[in-house]
């Protein structure tokens, strides 16, 4: 048996691997390391770990193109799509570099396999046992480089398809930079005519300005010479006479008012005495809101008041409607707002004799008043300065300031900062003037916040307290509550 050294053994596979290198122009400059893994896998070693792969490269790519999209303008858009189609391209050289190399590899692999096959048959031993596990080595080898071969194709063909849509996109973009540009170019050609129309507007306005001008110059100055001619011959002695005149006939009108009222009411009293056979008191006061009315007796016979019982009413000036004024039961009355254009009338009680007297006429509103009431109502919230007098029907011995705020949806009494009472509007709500008190009455009213809380409040002026009466009544009633006093419109009990 012929025994073959390892010179000639290493002397053959020399010659082998010569001959099949002379045939075979590799792609690269060396050959692949490869290694045996678990369960005898051949695994290749890559040097370099952070290079990505083919199908990995394409996949970022297009991410940034997707994110970056929207934040792209068209020209941008249009350049990273050229730039894509490009990176397509050169993938696609790539991978048809990488295709050649893959039939290479397959050419020499089958050379390889045809030299072991070749040495396993003249070798023997452990040699040939050597052979035999490169040989199956080999194979396995061919095993992988076909489906890393069928890998490769699937990645050829997202490419294609990937290049394919890039050039698409890129076609598009040039598409819409070109229409975008035409666009622009016809809204720049639109803002020059309509430059140029302003332009010539205004200097035709400008034009007409000066002729316009000009005459209306004219003009002034014709009426200023009127105007000074007019002046010349303005006689002012006449109408200073005739003011002089006017407000002597005011003073008269005035006097003569006067002495009316005081005969209406002689002619009352007398009427009276006839019908009676004699009166003892009469309602002595102006009859008009923001006074106040007083009984008082007519002659040295009269009986004392603090023995008669007394008790006001409303009497409307048509029809004769009364209406008792609860609460209203002294001898001093201070007309309120829901009196104006009414009779009053009070009735006077001493055993069993009743004395029944009434003003020589409706009470006349206060002058001014409706248009200051018109002013406040535009206001959201009204503040009055008042002094708080009773709380509850005890007097209150205090007599600082507070406010009473009337606000379109409640009313509010405060003193500094703090609240006092704050109340929106209800039913339970009453708010009228004080019904007696002496000659302060036509200053004061009376309000009940809620059930059994109620303040007296004195005001500034008669006219401050009429206005706050009626701005309250009036917000309350777009409140669709009815704000009064207590038993307001109640019927007599004749």
């Amino acid at each position: 048996m012929t025994r073959i050294s390892r010179t000639y053994s290493d002397t053959m596979q020399r010659e082998v691997v010569s001959a099949v290198s002379a045939d075979v122009i590799f792609a690269s400059s060396r050959f692949p390391n490869y290694k045996i893994g678990a369960n005898n896998q051949i695994v290749e070693a890559k040097d370099d770990p952070k290079v990505l792969s083919m199908k990995e490269v394409v996949a970022r790519e297009t991410a940034q193109l997707l994110e970056q999209q929207k934040r792209l303008s068209v020209r941008d858009l249009a350049s990273k799509f050229e730039k894509g189609l490009a990176a397509a391209a050169k993938l696609s050289e790539e991978a048809r570099l990488r295709e050649a190399a893959s039939l290479e590899k397959h050419v020499l692999l089958k050379k390889l396999r045809d030299a072991l096959e070749a040495l396993r048959g003249r070798v023997a031993g452990r040699n040939k046992d050597d052979v035999e596990e490169a040989i199956a080595m080999v194979e396995a080898l061919a095993v992988q480089l076909t489906q890393r071969e069928g890998e490769l194709i699937q990645e050829k063909a997202e490419v294609k398809k990937l290049a394919n849509f890039l050039k698409q996109a890129s076609e598009d973009a040039k598409k819409l930079v070109d229409e975008e540009r035409a666009f622009a170019r016809a809204e720049i050609e639109n803002a020059r005519e309509a430059v140029q129309r302003v332009e010539e507007a205004l200097q035709e306005h400008e034009r007409m300005s000066r002729a316009a001008g000009k005459q209306d110059l004219e003009e002034l100055m014709k009426e200023v010479q009127e105007a000074r001619r007019i002046k010349m011959l303005h006689q002012p002695s006449k109408v200073m006479d005739m003011e002089h005149e006017l407000q002597a006939l005011r003073l008269q009108l005035a006097e003569k008012s006067k002495y009316s009222i005081l005969l209406q009411r002689e002619l009352a009293i007398s009427k009276k005495a006839m019908g009676d056979g004699s009166t003892f008191y009469e309602i002595d006061g102006t009859e008009s809101l923001g006074s106040y009315l007083r009984i008082q007796p007519s002659c040295d016979t009269s009986p004392d008041l603090s023995k008669c019982s007394i008790q006001w009413y409303r009497v409307a000036f048509e029809g004769g409607k009364k209406e008792l004024i609860s609460g209203a039961t002294k001898s001093v009355y201070a007309p309120e707002p829901f009196d104006v254009g009414k009779i009053l009338q009070a009735d006077v009680i001493l055993d069993d004799h009743r004395i029944t007297l009434t003003t020589t006429g409706p009470i006349d509103p206060a002058a001014g008043l409706g248009s200051y009431v018109e002013a406040l109502v535009r206001k959201h919230d009204v503040e009055f300065n008042v002094v708080l007098t009773q709380v509850n029907g005890v007097n209150n011995p205090s007599e600082s300031i507070h406010s009473l705020h009337v606000g379109k949806m409640r009313m509010k009494l405060c003193k500094g900062k703090n609240t006092i009472a704050k109340e929106y509007y209800s039913s339970s709500m009453q708010l009228c003037g004080v019904r007696g008190g002496g000659n302060a009455a036509a200053q004061a009213l009376f309000w009940q916040a809620k059930k059994d809380h109620s303040f007296i409040l004195a005001f500034e002026s008669e006219r401050d307290r009429n206005a706050a009466i009626m701005l309250a009544r009036r917000f309350a009633f777009d409140c669709n509550i009815i704000l009064a006093g207590p038993d307001d419109r109640a019927p007599s009990s004749n």
